[in-house]
C-alpha cells in the first residue's frame, strides 16, 4: 500500500479532484476522503501536496523523492 492513512481529513475533496489513478473516493457517510484502491496508487504524492491540512501520509517504504520541474 502506498498511501498509508487519511488522518484528520476536513472533506474538501482536494486529494480527491488531485488524484489521477482514482484511488481517492470520498465516502459518502461520513464526508471525509477515504483509500479505495490502494494498490492503484502511483505514489505521485499530489494528494499529499494537495491537502491543505497535512492529512495523507505516504508509507515510508513507497515515499521516493517528489521531482518538481522548475524553468
Amino acid at each position: 500500500m502506498a498511501i498509508q492513512q487519511i488522518s484528520g481529513c476536513i472533506g474538501c475533496e482536494a486529494c480527491v479532484k488531485s488524484c489521477p489513478t482514482d484511488v481517492i473516493h470520498m465516502n459518502k457517510d461520513t464526508k471525509k476522503a477515504e483509500i479505495r484502491y490502494p494498490e492503484d496508487c502511483q505514489v505521485c504524492h499530489l494528494c499529499r501536496l494537495y491537502c491543505p491540512v497535512g492529512a495523507i501520509t505516504i508509507t515510508p517504504e513507497k515515499n521516493i523523492p517528489v521531482i518538481v520541474s522548475w524553468r
